[in-house]
């Protein structure tokens, strides 16, 4: 086979070996041995490597092998001690295999550096001591191989295990950092649409019901006749229920956060003056602003009127309204005032939220909004929000 074959051939096995050893990775960690398992197997080496010795070891010898391979049932929760009780058994006995797997231990086990470094030392000091004493250059070379590589490979062993589950138990942290970031991150969420919902149902929905309220009560004033006043009575108390169920509802929807992002669709100053007409209210106005303010703008503009005008027809029924709004300064300058109410006033429940959530938009918008009584007995909004720059006007 050519090497452009051999090439295409790697390459179209390399994914598939890929998988197959990802496969096998996983086999492993759903079917590890239990830990008892992998101790008895310890032990039961240990004790085939004491018993079995062929060098013709003595009875303590091979007592102090037994020894040290019954010490392997410490090695969990006492590493040291268990390496330390196979020392015997490695330099008088033949407890190879008891020594490096509590050296293993200690290198999977011990945090201490320093401990490890004495661990390997006296394995390979009692491994040497173990092949006996070198005759020849040879000798001494292959003593001082085999004494490494069972000194330094349990240990090395070990540490790769130790770092390994390091890196596991990082690894599970990050992932259970990464979720806590995503649970707060979602809360964080939805505590600002709950709070944008809420000022949505503040605006729009209060607004509306208020309007109907207004209209039911003229109604039952200018009845026809004692049915036609019942329903208004009825249309009436039912939406005084209603803004008392959505003042409680806005309550627990405003738990906390805000954000800037609007629920479409959204109102712009075009819709303004509709507003004005279908309050049913007494209003005088002089908007002087362009259409060509920012989208975000437009929208505090209108819900500010909107706001304002609801508060009227709850607080001061039939009063003369005034509306005015114009570009000043580089700001936009809206105000509306009312003289002192002419009617009696409708006993409609109030959340006291409207000016809080003005507040919050005039706020995001970099401006700022004051209210308070007039010397007449009225009441007055003033809204103030930078225009920044002016979009160009579409030229014909």
């Amino acid at each position: 086979m050519s090497a452009r074959g051999i090439r295409r051939l790697v390459r179209a096995t390399d994914g598939r070996l890929d998988t197959a050893v990802d496969a096998g990775l996983r086999w492993v960690r759903a079917h590890r041995a239990p830990w008892w398992l992998v101790d008895a197997f310890f032990v039961a080496a240990a004790v085939a490597d004491a018993v079995l010795d062929i060098s013709g070891a003595t009875q303590f010898e091979t007592a102090m092998s037994l020894v040290a391979a019954a010490a392997l049932l410490l090695r969990r929760r006492l590493p040291v001690t268990a390496f330390a009780l196979t020392l015997p058994g490695l330099f008088i006995g033949s407890a190879v295999v008891a020594s490096a797997v509590a050296l293993f231990t200690i290198g999977a086990r011990t945090q201490r550096r320093w401990v490890m470094l004495l661990a390997a030392v006296v394995e390979f000091v009692g491994f040497s001591g173990f092949v006996g004493p070198p005759q020849t250059l040879d000798d001494i070379v292959v003593s001082i191989i085999y004494a490494l590589i069972f000194a330094l490979g349990p240990i090395s062993i070990g540490l790769l295990v130790q770092t390994r589950a390091s890196l596991t138990e990082r690894l599970v942290e990050r992932d259970a950092a990464r979720a806590d970031e995503r649970r707060q991150a979602a809360a964080v969420a939805l505590s600002r649409e709950r709070a944008l919902l809420a000022r949505e149902m503040h605006d729009v929905v209060s607004h509306q019901v208020t309007l109907i309220a207004v209209q039911a009560g003229g109604m039952q004033m200018a009845g026809r006749d004692e049915a036609e006043r019942g329903f208004a009575r009825t249309i009436r108390q039912l939406c005084v229920v209603t803004l008392q169920e959505l003042r409680e509802m806005v309550q627990v929807l405003r738990a906390s956060g805000g954000t800037d992002r609007e629920i479409a669709p959204q109102p712009v100053l075009a819709d303004l003056q509709r507003l004005i007409d279908d309050s049913g209210l007494d209003t005088r106005t002089d908007v002087a602003l362009p259409e060509t303010l920012a989208q975000p703008v437009q929208r505090a503009v209108y819900r500010f009127v909107q706001e304002a005008l609801t508060n009227v027809r709850k607080h001061a029924p039939d009063a003369a309204v005034h509306v005015t709004g114009l570009v000043e300064d580089g700001d936009v300058d809206v105000r509306v005032s009312n003289g002192p109410a002419r009617g009696a006033r409708l006993e409609l429940p109030g959340s006291g939220l409207g000016l809080i959530g003005l507040g919050e938009r005039a706020s995001l918008l970099g401006g700022s909004l004051e209210s308070g009584p007039t010397d007449d007995g009225g009441f007055a909004l003033h809204l103030r929000l930078p225009v920044e720059h002016l979009p160009p006007a579409p030229t014909a």
